[in-house]
């Protein structure tokens, strides 16, 4: 007789960023958290009680619940759904050369777990999966004893167990109001904010969030770069415009664009979703193109900076995963700039405190070493391309003492420009008025460098 479902006891189907998160932030509140992962190393990790993933604070966390017993990772899935009263299904859906998200291992976990579920489990769609998916998905099941709910995760990279353990809000949708309930007490407390609605629902508020925030982060950019043709700063402009409550201050930021995990194949995957429906989403498509944009403007700073070549001219760029407080190199925008640096004849010396080893196979032309001063050493130039503290809490007098050159372009608009400038530096960033001797005007700089790399790769 098959094991009665309980919902103190949780099954996650991968122990990726989020599934791992999640499964650990859950075993912290008290359930007991099986979590299913097929690759052999990262599930001996996760049993040892370490983390595979760099997220700050998880280390700890998962030691901790793994040696409570509250958590363990196993390999096969009856060991995993047996007795859960809820699976939450955690696997990636990368995209694919289209555009659209890649369901396959959703679509094979699914599968897998409906065979050891009992009647009244609950299967929990975490990944961020099209509209429709998981309604989809229940009609393709073979059982209708088991109910089946979108739950997506809004959890940022750098500051994840802070949301986990206050989110923002919980969202849960599906069609078994009883089963989108069991789902929506797993987290959150009595204070905290639930939406609770049809599945299609809950899949587009994730990608609309998403897409979103990506959409006010393009906008921001084009406006950096209406501010250099025009002389005006966008750290004010953003400020003014944040201080309207319908607008507010978050992302807002100039700077290299989006990257990570999520923008990136959310906002294609919300325009190609969109279009299957006959919709053609015209301002996602110029969100994209602004971002890819972005990175050859800071190029081209860096081209025009160096009058004009970069040819056996040696550039330091500091940092490489896509934000700070990650190792995620998933689409990280210092990936596209040091590929488009090489190109133009560029050699490149880049540094990361975290994200060395995972940065390695993607830039095997690229000089990879943990010390920033070490990187800044012989420098023709700088480029900030990851808002790491470390780098703005550089001493800027013996690192320019260091370099060769003076030129220091900030991609994140991260630095103090005038404590640049007061070592002699020439201060470039996205939208700021430059600051240094030397430093070109803020329309001529703009005007030169969108003409110095007119060809510039996108690989």
């Amino acid at each position: 007789m098959a094991q009665e479902p309980d919902d103190r006891v949780i099954c996650v189907i991968g122990a990726g960023y989020v599934g791992l998160v999640t499964a650990a932030g859950l075993a912290e509140l008290g359930r007991e958290v099986r979590v299913v992962e097929i690759d052999p190393e990262r599930r001996a990790a996760v049993s040892a009680g370490l983390t595979p993933i760099y997220e700050p604070g998880l280390d700890v966390m998962l030691e901790a619940v793994v040696a409570s017993g509250r958590l363990r990772a196993v390999e096969a899935m009856d060991e995993g759904v047996t007795g859960a009263g809820i699976v939450i299904v955690a696997v990636g859906t990368p995209p694919t050369r289209d555009g659209e998200a890649d369901l396959t291992q959703v679509r094979e976990a699914v599968d897998e777990a409906v065979r050891h579920a009992a009647p009244g489990t609950v299967i929990a769609i975490k990944s961020t999966v099209p509209p429709g998916t998981t309604r989809a998905l229940q009609r393709g099941s073979s059982r209708d004893d088991l109910a089946f709910v979108m739950f997506p995760e809004f959890l940022r990279e750098g500051s994840a167990l802070e949301d986990l353990r206050r989110p923002s809000r919980v969202v849960v949708g599906g069609e078994d109001a009883a089963a989108v309930s069991r789902v929506a007490a797993l987290l959150g407390g009595p204070d905290t904010t639930r939406l609770l609605c049809d599945s299609v629902s809950a899949e587009l508020i994730k990608y609309g969030s998403n897409a979103f925030l990506a959409t006010k982060i393009s906008f921001i950019n084009e406006m950096a770069q209406l501010c250099e043709l025009t002389g005006a700063d966008i750290e004010e402009v953003s400020d003014g415009m944040g201080l309207d409550p319908r607008i507010g201050r978050s992302f807002l930021s100039a700077g290299l664009g989006w990257g990570g995990s999520c923008f990136p194949k959310d906002v294609r995957a919300l325009e190609t979703s969109a279009g299957y429906h006959g919709q053609s989403f015209w301002l996602l498509k110029a969100a994209i193109e602004v971002n890819t944009q972005q990175r050859r403007r800071f190029t081209a700073k860096l081209v025009h900076g160096l009058g004009g070549s970069l040819e056996g001219r040696r550039v330091a760029i500091l940092g490489l995963a896509f934000k700070p407080f990650t190792d995620d190199m998933r689409q990280a925008p210092a990936v596209e700039v040091v590929r488009q640096l090489e190109d133009l004849g560029a050699e490149i010396v880049a540094t990361d405190p975290v994200a060395i080893d995972r940065a390695r196979p993607l830039l095997p032309r690229t000089s990879l070493v943990a010390d920033p001063y070490e990187a800044l050493t012989g420098a023709d130039a700088v480029g900030i391309v990851t808002d790491w503290p470390e780098y703005r809490d550089l001493d800027w007098g013996r690192a320019l003492g260091l370099m060769k050159g003076r030129l220091v372009v900030d991609g994140r608009n991260y630095l103090d420009g005038e404590v640049i400038a007061g070592h002699g530096g020439i201060y470039l960033s996205m939208g700021r008025r430059p600051r240094g001797p030397g430093a070109p005007l803020p329309g001529a700089a703009a005007e030169a460098g969108s003409r110095a790399v007119p060809s510039v790769p996108l690989g």
